[in-house]
């Protein structure tokens, strides 16, 4: 069934929010599995995916996508069994759950593309209604009770009874507590939405029930709120975060009978259950605004013509100047909006801006996937310490993690037997920690420790002499077309993985890829990317008679030539293009920038150097005169024709014509021949 068209409208932010929900389904699956692993319940777990599921439900309903409606649903039937049984879910029950949500992520995927989403066929209906999704049958009802009204005990799902009596032997305390609400409270922000984003904070939430009360003073609504809470917390604590007196709360015993729930009872908890998500699911996302990226990018794309516009105003004022002209007023007004622009400019790349951990979110459950066809047991922890980068780099970046992953997972970490045999654990150890670096770049480090890579091998694979460290080791791997693999595999064996990480974080993002790596311990990629490449500061310099611009983001130091020591490379003529300079008692290479880009070498006199990492060693090109810092537009090129290593783009520094925006970085990778000569 298409979408209809009076719907069509809102169809972008139903996508958005529909894929939100199944990042959480999936996050609380693996968090299931986990629990699973350990031999506990996790009721909690349960819950916040049957949530997902049901909104997801939902939404599809709403614009006319039967074919997830019909799958959510499916899904929310096993979930309703893994609630009603006090037993963990069985391995099959996870697997089937997981592929459903997969499923509905690629109908997903088909209406972003505009394409109609497949209906579920009759062997992926018949895998959701027949799994068996508990490890054994549902026990009979625990003889321990709780100390709470009949009327609001039949409310209770059974792994929230099972949550209330496992508090009852831990330090935890189950209170009830109850809120009313009045004219009064809600003027001073105070309500039911309100008052659970509160709560959350100190105690887990239980069960939000209301119940119909006599209207008196302190309910002029006749309405209350009934919060059951688990928590370690004073009731002076609990008490301020719902607004209540301490004296009103009440801990939990275990006293009265469980009352077992009859069908009607079921009903009438599950009707309530599904009113309760949705009437204070919206609450948790009040000052929230869901813009299309598309309008980020006009905004973008606004703010780069407004800086463009003011290069060309700086330069009418500098003219003017020199003819005698007072700018001074000028002068004053120009600084104003350069500021303003400056903090338009971080505004606007703020919003652009995505957490780290949502770049990551999906890296698990491609880790599980691979584990299951592969035959591996891998532990993985992902810190992404808060970080934030550009939507566009994130969306460049996430391929290379997923390659990079692949590879820990099929060529690093040993099978379980063969990690015995070295003496390791059977699990393997894959770690991925993210994090900034000088607030202009994110340094993302991937760590495994598994059997390393075997430095001779490469070597003989591609037909090359051994490498003498791991910078020449990492160019030997992102070879095109080389793979350590004879056959290729599902997961990899192609020849294209570690290529693709080498084109996007050095090509396209201008960025640093480092590899570190022992035989038989383990291996490390860092990579160093940009936290946006839109609009960067960049230092503008001359060489050759030509202009040329480099992010400020990649460049390590500026040395003044004439001051340096230069050191003689024996057997190479006092022309060449190569030298040797040393800085802070090391020698390091210069190349003439001139030369490298085969510049009119008449024109050039090299007096500063600037200083770039390549792979982790400094690398130097020699520039005629620096000319300033600025705030620069970056137009990538993106024609094949005029693609050449060490240019990633063009910019107009408003005289109306191109300037390019070199990648120093790259330029050091495209000539090997040349700091090759330079050994250590």
């Amino acid at each position: 069934m298409k979408v209809a068209p009076d719907l069509q409208e809102f169809l972008a932010a139903y996508l958005l929010e529909a894929e939100e929900h199944v990042a959480v389904a999936n996050a609380q699956l693996l968090t299931l599995e986990a629990s699973r692993h350990r031999g506990e319940n996790n009721p909690k777990a349960v819950r916040e995916i049957f949530r997902a599921l049901h909104t997801i439900k939902g939404l599809s309903a709403m614009v006319g996508v039967e074919a997830i409606v019909t799958i959510a649903h499916r899904l929310e039937l096993l979930l309703r069994e893994c609630e009603r049984a006090a037993a963990g879910v069985s391995l099959q029950g996870l697997d089937a759950l997981l592929h459903g949500v997969g499923e509905i992520r690629a109908r997903l995927t088909a209406l972003s593309r505009g394409e109609q989403p497949a209906q579920p066929d009759a062997p992926l209906l018949a895998r959701l209604e027949s799994t068996e999704v508990t490890d054994q049958a549902p026990p009979a009802p625990a003889p321990p009770t709780i100390d709470l009204e009949p009327e609001l005990l039949e409310k209770l799902a059974p792994f929230e009874v099972e949550q209330l009596l496992k508090a009852a032997a831990s330090a935890q305390r189950a209170i009830v507590c109850e809120f009313f609400p009045t004219p009064d409270r809600s003027a001073r922000g105070l309500s039911i939405s309100s008052v659970r984003e509160r709560v959350a904070k100190v105690a887990e939430i239980v069960k939000v029930l209301p119940r119909a009360v006599p209207v008196t003073p302190e309910s002029p609504g006749g309405l209350a709120f009934v919060l059951i809470v688990l928590t370690s917390a004073t009731d002076a604590e609990l008490a301020e975060a719902v607004g209540v007196d301490p004296a009103t709360l009440r801990v939990l015993q275990a006293q009265l009978p469980v009352i077992v729930e009859t069908a009607a009872a079921e009903s009438k908890r599950s009707a309530l259950t599904e009113f309760e998500d949705e009437a204070f699911g919206e609450g948790l996302r009040k000052g929230i605004v869901r813009v299309d990226v598309a309008r980020l990018d006009d905004a973008m794309e606004g703010l780069s013509a407004l800086i463009v516009t003011r290069f060309r105003l700086a330069r009418v004022i500098a003219d003017l100047k020199q003819q005698g002209v007072n700018t001074r007023e000028l002068s004053y007004i120009l600084a104003d909006n350069a500021r303003q622009l400056r903090d338009l400019r971080a505004a606007i790349v703020r919003v652009r801006m995505v957490p780290v951990s949502e770049l990551l979110e999906r890296v698990p459950l491609l880790v599980r996937g691979l584990c299951r066809t592969t035959n591996r047991l891998v532990r993985l922890e992902v810190e992404g310490g808060g970080a934030e980068l550009d939507k566009a780099v994130s969306e460049r970046l996430f391929p290379v993690i997923v390659h990079l992953v692949r590879n820990a997972v099929d060529h690093g970490i040993e099978t379980p037997d063969e990690r015995v045999r070295r003496g390791k654990p059977e699990e393997g150890f894959l770690r991925i920690v993210a994090g900034t670096r000088s607030n202009t770049r994110l340094e993302l480090t991937l760590t495994d420790d598994g059997r390393g890579i075997d430095a001779a091998a490469v070597a003989r694979k591609a037909r090359r002499e051994p490498p003498a460290n791991d910078a020449e080791l990492l160019e030997m791997l992102c070879l095109p077309g080389f793979s350590t693999r004879e056959v290729a595999t599902t997961t990899s064996g192609r020849g294209v993985g570690m290529e693709i990480v080498k084109r996007v974080v050095v090509g396209e993002l201008g960025g640093e890829l480092e590899l570190r790596t022992e035989f038989g311990k383990g291996t490390s990629f860092i990579l160093r990317v940009p936290l946006t490449i839109s609009i960067v500061d960049a230092f503008i310099f001359e060489s050759a008679g030509q202009r040329f611009v480099v992010p400020v983001a990649i460049v390590e130091e500026i040395v003044e030539l004439e001051r340096a020591r230069a050191v003689e490379v024996p057997g190479q003529a006092a022309d060449a293009e190569l030298h040797l300079i040393v800085r802070r008692g090391q020698a390091m290479p210069v190349l003439e920038l001139a030369q490298v880009l085969r510049l009119n070498l008449e024109k050039s006199h090299a007096a500063n150097a600037i200083v770039v990492r390549r792979a982790g060693t400094p690398i130097a090109f020699g520039v005629d005169r620096m000319l300033g810092q600025q705030e620069v537009v970056i137009r990538p090129m993106n024609d094949v024709l005029t693609r050449l290593p060490g240019i990633s783009g063009a910019t107009d520094l408003g005289d109306g014509r191109p300037t390019l925006v070199l990648d120093l970085v790259a330029l050091g990778s495209a000539t090997p021949s040349r700091t090759e000569r330079v050994g250590g």
